[in-house]
């Protein structure tokens, strides 16, 4: 499933670009059609003023995917290569963490308020029906309360508690990763940066002299793993303290739902 939704973020990625290509490519066409009277050389101005546009636009997107992957490929592709292996890996992990943690999101309000009824009109398999179509970890819990309920309300507590750590668990799956590609990737920039200025004394040995072009480049070449590392490590932070947050969001709203639970199996029990 990681594999999947990598794959699928990827390709609506490279998907996004095409029809933003090709709506350019469309405007210019339809900027470019003839008309007819005296609205010919206007449109003819306009059309122009597009095309410069586009191609402008064009030049600069060039231009700077060459400059990346200029620095790519001079920052050594051994140790970029491992670089940009974090930065995906990461990317993925993260992108399948907020889709899993978006879908289990629950209005628990909503639910508490179907329980209730269900419980009154039904009673306990009415409501388990409706946590069965409920999806969430919310309805999970509520679902493991709600089938011990002849059990008394201790047992209630202590099942809701158990599967609530275990649910905990399920939303924090993953974050481990994305904080190992964290730290790694800034790791491996900083090695890149220490083999790099090694290269560059190594030089400096054979030549038997301080050249300042030798040592520019290979300092130049070393500071590249390093800056790419720091970008990655930011890029991977703001997603995990994303996610970080939205999993304490969703166990306090998990916590507070389950109390309320308890309470209600408390006030129909004692109907």
């Amino acid at each position: 499933m990681k594999k999947l939704f990598a794959v699928a973020a990827i390709l609506g990625m490279f998907m996004f670009g095409l029809n933003q290509q090709t709506y350019a490519q469309q405007s210019e066409g339809d900027s470019t059609e003839v008309v007819q009277g005296d609205d010919a050389n206007a449109t003819a101005d306009a059309a122009a003023d597009v095309t410069e546009e586009n191609a402008e636009a064009a030049e600069n997107g060039g231009e700077f995917h060459k400059k990346i992957k200029e620095k790519f490929i001079e920052g050594g592709a051994f140790f970029m290569s491992f670089v940009l292996i974090a930065l995906i890996l990461g990317l993925a992990l993260s992108i399948e963490r907020i889709i899993y943690l978006n879908l289990a999101t629950t209005n628990t309000e909503k639910l508490l308020r179907k329980v209730e009824d269900a419980l009154e009109t039904g009673g306990v398999e009415a409501a388990k029906e409706v946590c069965r179509n409920t999806r969430g970890p919310v309805a999970s819990i509520f679902y493991q309360g709600l089938s011990r309920a002849d059990q008394g309300i201790d047992v209630v507590e202590k099942s809701v508690e158990s599967y609530g750590s275990v649910q905990m668990g399920l939303l924090e799956r993953g974050l481990t990763w994305i904080s190992l590609f964290i730290a790694l990737a800034p790791m491996l920039g900083f090695m890149g940066t220490v083999i790099g200025m090694i290269d560059a004394f190594d030089k400096i040995q054979v030549a038997g002299d301080v050249n300042a072009g030798l040592v520019a480049g290979g300092i130049k070449i070393a500071l590249i793993t390093t800056v790419s590392g720091l970008i990655v490590a930011m890029i991977l932070q703001v997603f995990y303290n994303y996610l970080a947050s939205k999993i304490d969001s969703l166990v306090s709203s998990m916590e507070d739902a389950s109390i309320s639970l308890v309470d209600i199996l408390v006030k129909y029990q004692n109907k």
